[in-house]
């Protein structure tokens, strides 16, 4: 129970790596606020946990919403007294598209949630943290930051790049609070965030190329799971991860560095 007596905030716990995340910092000790914006979602999240024997608290909240962010935030710490760890994992793939084709709404839209949802995730975390320290472990990808080849994702490696130059900038900034920050990147991971991912006029960016068979060495090209992601960030929530700030983590397994 090493994070007994500490609270997380992890944002789209509603599925996939938040879900994960979600349940084993609780399943660690921590009271986690499970924070999204589908309520259905959420409580299914917190019903996993309250049955592992852990406490969640449900936090109705659109991450794009200054408003809802700062009252979900402040909700979180009064019913908890503290806030240790951040887990910013809200994200959509947006519409991956030509860039001439890309309208500035979609373009928007995808901006607005992976990247201005950081930003406010980080906004309202911080002042909390700062009174005794904490960690922050933001969820980026390989994409935009150790691969390139997704057809028409402009949009989304944008955010994915700005997402690990904002850690490595607020590792250097809240360091002298004791705050750590890194990155996870991951690679294929089996969620349903491509369910809601909108391609179009995919041959035109499309650059041909065979990757070797198997193109996830470690796994013989099967893709990862939401639990692979949340282990490498419950153990960046951790004190073993003491010395850690400034990092992005890559659990791709070996998938980028094929590509």
């Amino acid at each position: 129970m090493e994070f007994q007596s500490r609270t997380a905030l992890v944002t789209g716990a509603g599925s996939g790596i938040g879900r994960a995340s979600a349940l084993k910092l609780a399943q660690a000790g921590a009271v986690v606020g499970v924070l999204g914006h589908t309520p259905g979602e959420l409580e299914k999240t917190a019903d996993l946990i309250k049955a592992a024997g852990g406490r969640a608290v449900l936090l109705d909240a659109d991450v794009a919403d200054e408003t809802a962010m700062q009252n979900a935030i402040e909700t979180l710490v009064a019913e908890t007294g503290r806030l240790d760890i951040v887990v910013a994992n809200a994200g959509i793939n947006g519409v991956w598209a030509p860039i001439d084709d890309l309208k500035p709404a979609e373009w928007d839209q995808t901006i607005r949630v992976n990247l201005r949802g950081t930003y406010l995730t980080l906004n309202a975390s911080v002042p909390h943290l700062k009174k005794q320290g904490g960690s922050v472990i933001v969820v980026s990808s390989i994409n935009g930051n150790r691969s390139f080849n997704t057809p028409g994702a402009t949009a989304y490696v944008a955010t994915k790049a700005a997402q690990v130059a904002i850690v490595q900038q607020l590792a250097l900034e809240l360091g002298r609070h004791g705050i750590r920050v890194n990155a996870v990147c991951p690679g294929a991971i089996d969620t349903s965030i491509n369910d809601n991912t909108k391609v179009r006029d995919e041959d035109e960016t499309a650059v041909p190329v065979e990757f070797p068979e198997g193109d996830i060495p470690i796994t013989g090209g099967k893709a990862g799971t939401s639990e692979d992601v949340a282990s490498v960030i419950l153990f960046l929530a951790s004190d073993q991860s003491r010395h850690v700030t400034g990092t992005p983590v890559y659990v791709d397994g070996g998938q980028g560095l094929l590509r």
